[in-house]
């Protein structure tokens, strides 16, 4: 016989779910305020020093730079806190070996080494005007954790909820889509670094600047040349998605599924048109950021259906 639920146990069941998912929320906001420190060049705001700025705990009569470099340090620390506040939430409220559990426990550590790799990026100078291979690669790590970061607090919020997930095997074509998205989001991050280093004044030099001959560019400019990648792997891949999307929409009638799906095909289409509305705008702050926001809400909702779009 099912063991009944109170409306009290309900009650604190979606005070917890609504608490998880609030702090993946204010993870998404830390993720875009770190977009822009980079776009606004506030990098080395609080010079070479972490976790102090400048040497000091509050800075005193900051610059501008420092003021938005200190404000995604303060956000990243409260991120902290309810990160381990619900870190230990779960292990109060769900047995041992509960999927929730796990998720929360996985968004703890990615927390941890988040800091560590933004600590990495400023220790090393690998901010402001930096263009080194070496940026490139801490940069792309450090995407590639925000955005496992991002999905195990969704999982922890999508695994709190009373109705548990569906049984059955990872469906493999969804669980591809996942791999492709944090491809797109790296040579994201690649790209909007490219434009933010070398910008170009109108769409005509930028492309220009992407076809140039070898022997007419700087060495340094590889990240131009590393750009176009980013377009051309995020139309295939959206291509990929609403094939995904129409599946599951196809071969399934559960209800949360179905929305999933929805909105990954919506959230795709949207993304595909602000990414076009981006590169002709010449990839202004407002609109990178718009775009980051896009992609992260693309890939939290593949996240999910991944976890529910299975193969009984």
């Amino acid at each position: 016989m099912a063991a009944t639920i109170t409306p009290t146990a309900r009650k604190a069941s979606a005070t917890f779910t609504r608490f998880a998912w609030g702090v993946l929320a204010w993870n998404v906001l830390v993720v875009l305020w770190g977009a822009y420190v980079r776009a606004s060049g506030s990098g080395a705001g609080c010079g070479s020093h972490w976790p102090l700025c400048n040497g000091e705990v509050v800075p005193v009569a900051p610059r501008v730079a420092t003021i938005i470099e200190f404000t995604h340090r303060a956000m990243s620390g409260v991120a902290g806190l309810v990160v381990v506040a619900l870190w230990l939430w779960t292990r109060l409220r769900f047995e041992r070996g509960a999927p929730v559990r796990k998720a929360a426990t996985a968004s703890l550590i990615f927390l941890i080494t988040e800091a560590l790799l933004g600590a990495a990026l400023v220790k090393f100078h690998l901010v402001e005007q930096d263009q080194s291979v070496g940026r490139v690669i801490a940069l792309s790590l450090h995407l590639l954790n925000t955005l496992v970061l991002l999905g195990t607090l969704a999982l922890t919020a999508w695994l709190s909820r009373d109705t548990a997930a569906t049984a059955g095997r990872l469906s493999p074509w969804a669980l591809a889509a996942l791999p492709a998205a944090a491809a797109i989001g790296i040579t994201g991050a690649i790209a909007a670094l490219g434009d933010t280093l070398f910008p170009a004044a109108s769409l005509a030099q930028g492309f220009r600047q992407d076809f140039a001959p070898a022997a007419g560019i700087a060495a340094v400019s590889f990240l131009v040349r590393l750009r176009v990648l980013h377009p051309v792997l995020a139309i295939l891949a959206a291509c990929y998605f609403v094939t995904v999307s129409v599946l599951v929409l196809r071969r399934t009638r559960a209800p949360i599924t179905r929305r999933l799906a929805a909105g990954v095909l919506i959230l795709t289409l949207t993304q595909l048109t602000a990414g076009a509305i981006n590169l002709v705008l010449l990839a202004p702050v407002w609109m990178q950021l718009i775009h980051l926001f896009l992609a992260d809400l693309v890939w939290i909702s593949l996240v999910l259906l991944t976890v529910e779009a299975k193969l009984q």
